[in-house]
Formats: structure tokens, sequence, C-alpha cells
């Protein structure tokens, strides 16, 4: 039934609807999309930014510590976070969605506690369930995950927390097996060697239902890890220090639902802020955060464009071409490395010569060779590249090897001559919400080739 006091644009739909919807026909032809962009000048207007993709899935992770509902709003209609819809419908949880922008996850039906390697495989963020499963039914088995192949990004810190509270933990076969002994988690100091965003999140999660008070030291501090812990406090989680790198989190014997937005992605307005920073024009961003985002709104002021901001809107408008600017990828609030590919598109056909710097994953420049295709002047040395700024570019068929080196590309081809095929975009659609309807509403010239 449709949420009670809520006028929906449609019908809340169930599990049914999704499974013909991702069909492994309907799969196969989504890898096959391509898109075709020709530069068409300056972007002008207005775009809405999504929910963050990266907020939304350890928020829906988050349904399986509580047998009321959590309703999310805000929530982007991405690949993700229907893959993570289907990954909590297998484990017994009901999930409905009005297909827009808004989910109620209800986990009071849930009877599996395995997540299966064909779902987690394809998605490095299914990790999420094993906290929360674990701290509420006492075991849980999960695949490792998959992702991007942007670099090794392990989960051992995830696993030495829940071991820290008192998980039992084994790998066979490819899954994470854990058990907690007394059927509870136990509160503990648990302090994480490197940040890590997943890890705090499921560590976090854990927490909120083990026996006693649990110190998570080394927290990462992202806008995305905050929005989680506020959710959690409204469904009775008892957190404190969050947006530090200490929280505290003293257990309690059960969560209940509640009602909460996925905080805005600052990474799609950073990457649109960078297509108007590339292309020249005006555009305003509404649904914005900038206050999650200061140093990429820095970034491109230094780069020569104009923004202002409110509590809830970006407007960057660029005169000129831009500067190249350095660029130093580090846990926020530093440089995120979400945006590095897009900053280096910018900095192709920027004014001067930039270098940029990436220290958080090891294989993160697979744009480089396909950026340089098109004309760009990149030389990689290591974890840096070093860029000269080339006045144009020239349209080429390209291939997206990654959700951010994606983008990258498609940014490439609004300011390239000629036409411009970027393929593979079953990345991008990992992490953009209509990325062409947005642009060419706008301005751009870009559309969608159905596989």
């Amino acid at each position: 039934p449709p949420f009670s006091g809520c006028l929906l644009p449609t019908p809340l739909t169930a599990l049914s609807y999704n499974r013909a919807h991702f069909s492994s026909k309907n799969f196969r032809e989504l890898t096959m999309d391509k898109l075709k962009i020709i530069a068409n000048g300056k972007l002008n207007g207005e775009i809405t930014v999504s929910g963050a993709k990266n907020a939304a899935l350890p928020l829906m992770c988050a349904g399986l510590l509580t047998s009321g509902t959590l309703r999310l709003k805000n929530v982007p209609m991405l690949a993700d976070v229907k893959t993570t819809q289907k990954l909590l419908q297998g484990m017994g949880a009901r999930v409905m969605t009005d297909n827009i922008s808004e989910f109620e996850i209800n986990g009071g039906t849930v009877n599996n506690t395995h997540a299966p390697y064909d779902l987690v495989s394809t998605m490095r963020a299914s990790i999420l369930v094993l906290g929360p499963t674990l701290a509420r039914f006492g075991k849980a088995e999960v695949s490792l995950p998959g992702g991007c192949a942007i670099g090794s990004r392990p989960v051992d810190q995830h696993l030495k927390g829940l071991e820290a509270m008192g998980a039992q933990i084994t790998i066979e076969h490819g899954y994470v097996k854990a058990v907690a002994p007394q059927g509870k988690l136990q509160g503990a100091r648990v302090v994480m060697d490197v940040v890590t965003v997943g890890g705090t999140e499921n560590l976090l999660m854990a927490a909120t239902l083990a026996e006693g008070v649990t110190t998570l030291e080394n927290c990462a501090v992202e806008p995305e890890v905050v929005d989680l812990a506020e959710c959690l406090v409204k469904m009775g989680a008892k957190i404190s220090g969050i947006g530090t790198s200490t929280m505290i989190v003293e257990g309690v014997n059960e969560l209940h639902g509640c009602e909460h937005s996925v905080v805005p992605d600052r990474i799609e307005a950073g990457t649109f802020l960078c297509a108007v920073a590339m292309t020249g024009g005006k555009v305003t961003l509404r649904h914005a955060a900038p206050k999650t985002m200061e140093a990429v709104l820095d970034k491109l002021t230094e780069a020569g464009a104009i923004i202002t901001t409110g509590d809830d809107w970006i407007t960057i408008e660029m005169q000129q071409r831009p500067k190249a600017v350095n660029i130093r990828t580090a846990v926020h609030p530093a440089f995120p490395t979400d945006m590095q590919a897009q900053f280096m598109a910018m900095n192709v056909v920027a004014e001067g010569v930039s270098k940029v710097t990436e220290t958080i994953f090891e294989n993160r420049f697979m744009h480089v060779p396909e950026l340089n295709r098109m004309g760009a002047n990149i030389s990689v040395d290591g974890h840096t590249a070093l860029l000269t700024g080339v006045e144009t570019l020239s349209g080429a068929t390209v291939m997206a090897t990654d959700l951010r080196a994606s983008a990258s590309l498609v940014l490439a081809g609004l300011v390239a001559s000629g036409e411009t095929i970027v393929d593979r975009i079953y990345h991008l659609d990992r992490g953009y919400e209509y990325i062409e309807k947005k642009l060419g509403g706008v301005g751009a010239k870009i559309e969608r080739i159905r596989g």
C-alpha cells in the first residue's frame, strides 16, 4: 500500500516489478548502452542534485537493524541502489519503493542471514550488511565484495573491529562467516589502522546493538558517515562524537523505524560544477549541500570560477578558460578521490601545467589513456599525473573503466570537437541518476544510445 498521509506520483511497487525490470536480458542491454556527446557551447540553467549514493546504500542496510520500518527519502534511483534492494529482499526484508526517490524498508520479515555472491560481487557496498546482520541476529554469512576495479579496498578493518566486539570470523570459499558466540556483540574499544568509510559505517551499525559501550577511534568523518549516524540516532541509537574521529556508542536492546532524507550527493554536484568550469556559462545547483564540499569549491575558485552558495544551492559562473590547479586526494575534509578524475578532465583543457596526486587508490588513473586519445597531454609517474593543458580536444570513441572515470570522459566530450562516444556506461549508471537528462537540460548535446 502507499505510505499513509503521503501522496506519491506512483503507487509503491513490490519485488515482482524489480525482478522484471532487472532481468538478465535487461541487464545485458543496459551494459551495451553508450552516450553520444557533441560539444554545444556554454551550459546555462538549473540542475537538481540527487541524494548521495554513498549515503543511501549504508542507510538501506541500516534497515536490517530493526523490525520496524525505515522510510528513506531523496534516494537516487541507481543500479547500486536497486542491487541493494534485491539483496535486502533476498534476505527476507520487505522493501517497497515509489521508483522515484522513496523507499520503505521493513526488517521484521528478515529470515535469511546469507548475502550471496551473485549480488555482493557486483557492488562493494554490499559488505555493509555484515555489521547490522551480525549485531541483530548473532550470525551472518556475506560474500567478499566486488565493485569498481580502482584498486585494493580490503575489508580487514571491518573484520578486525567485529572480532574486537567478540565475533568469531572465518573466511571460507569466498565468504565471510561471522558468529557472535553469546548471541550478541560486546562493546569494545576499536582503533582502525587506517581511515575507512565502509569500515566506520559497518562497525557503527554493529555497535548500536552491542552490549555495553563501544569506542570507535580513527573514524572516517565523511558527510555520508555523519548522515548514517544521524539516521541511527533517529532510530534510537545512542551515539556521541558524530562528525569527529572518535565516536562512542552505547548499545541498546533494539532500534525502531524512522523517516530520514538522504544527504545531497556532493560528488554529483562537483561533477556538474566541473562541467560548467570547462564549457563556460552559469548554472545553479538546487538541493545541494555546499558545506560538504568546501575543498572542491575552493579548487574551482582557484581555477577561475565564480562560486556563490546558500544553505542548499550553489551557483557557478565561468567567464574564461579555466586555470590549471594542482590536486592531491586525501580523506575528508581534504580533496576527495571521487573528484580526481573530473578535475583531471578540467585540467586537460585548462591554461597551464598541473599535477594530480592520488593517495587513496593505487589504480585510479585508468581514464588517462582514454583522455590522451582525445588529445590530452597527460603523463603518469606512479601515483602522480602531470598535465599540460591543451586548447582543444578531439571527439573519439572511448571506454569507461570505472564510475568516476566514466564521468571524466563525459566531461571531456562536452568540449571536444566532433562526436564523442562513451562506451560501457553501466559504470556511470552506478553513480549518476539521469546524467544525460540533467546535462541536456542546461544545454549539453548528449543522448543515450541503447544497446
